[in-house]
């Protein structure tokens, strides 16, 4: 199934982003174009492969396939994406980045339990 796919790529760019941040330093410049264009194409993919997820999951929500809200599918495309940019510029606390990372994983893992019960 594409979307059991998509929500397990999903989940290990999760993880390779916590990685990131746990590992990596802050940038020197937040304005240097050569980090930003870096970040720019790490991102782009993960973008794309987000919007479709995002897309596919709310039309299984919308069948009612999978017991998930579709505000909870919403918030975990906006956390995501606050995690992308967290996990480079490393500019949120590591509090707040985890309830981030938690959120994520929590909302991704319930999906895959309701896609592999279906």
């Amino acid at each position: 199934m594409v979307l059991e796919l998509q929500t397990k790529q999903f989940k290990e760019h999760v993880d390779k982003l916590r990685v990131r941040y746990e590992q990596n330093n802050p940038p020197e410049n937040k304005k240097d174009k050569q980090f930003f264009l870096m970040v720019k194409e790490y991102t782009a993919p993960i973008y794309v492969l987000l919007e479709e997820w995002e897309k596919n999951t709310l039309q299984v929500v919308k069948d009612r396939k999978v017991n998930i809200h579709p505000q909870q599918v919403t918030s975990t495309r906006e956390n995501m994406e606050l995690l992308l940019m967290h996990s480079f510029y490393i500019d949120a606390k590591r509090k707040r980045y985890m309830e981030l990372n938690h959120s994520v994983l929590y909302v991704l893992d319930q999906l895959l339990r309701e896609l592999n019960n279906m």
